[in-house]
């Protein structure tokens, strides 16, 4: 990759980039440093150190899956909004492993709070308000697709339902038909 001129953008780009090849958790200052062809210490006036650049990388991503959620979910409710929804995390982690992993990445307090998760959550409620879910049950809701949906991706992008039939995508579906009777028929709170 040619020097040009070094933004924590572009290095933030770059990482996500690494991370999409060589997996998130090889990401290092370092290895975006070999990628510009500079020194690690030119790249210590963008970035604090490695940690800083995967903040960032997960900052991105999670922006890029709030982008990619908010134009799916656009005009759907239901069930439809809920497929559209677990399409985008499952697209999305096909497309950019790295990234993927990022988004799950533990972010200090503050840096949650002005994230892209935010939208994530304000999303998956309204979702949610089509199923007629109010609190806490929203967010116990909230909880159960999120685990549902990286569970599976995870265990699909892993290779742990490739060795038996049937295919992965009818048990998506399937997943996905399930999730929706249990939001539809969701035990009230007493």
């Amino acid at each position: 990759m040619a020097r040009g001129r070094l933004s924590p953008e572009r290095l933030t780009r770059a990482g996500a980039e690494l991370a999409d090849e060589v997996g998130f958790e090889q990401v290092t200052v370092s290895e975006v440093a070999r990628r510009f062809d500079v020194k690690v210490a030119s790249l210590y006036s963008h970035l604090k150190n490695s940690h800083d650049l995967k903040t960032r990388i997960a900052l991105l991503a999670l922006e890029e899956l709030a982008d990619r959620a908010a134009e799916a979910l656009a005009g759907r409710s239901g069930k439809d909004a809920l497929t559209a929804l677990a399409n985008v995390y499952r697209d999305y982690a096909r497309e950019h492993p790295g990234r993927y992993a990022a988004a799950q990445f533990r972010l200090a307090p503050e840096a949650a709070a002005a994230s892209a998760g935010v939208r994530h959550a304000r999303m998956t409620r309204a979702l949610l308000r089509g199923y007629d879910l109010t609190e806490p049950d929203q967010t116990h809701a909230v909880r159960l697709l999120g685990s549902a949906f990286h569970g599976y991706v995870s265990l699909e992008m892993g290779g742990g339902f490739s060795h038996s039939a049937p295919d992965t995508q009818e048990t998506w579906t399937r997943v996905l038909d399930a999730l929706d009777a249990l939001l539809r028929n969701w035990p009230r709170t007493p």
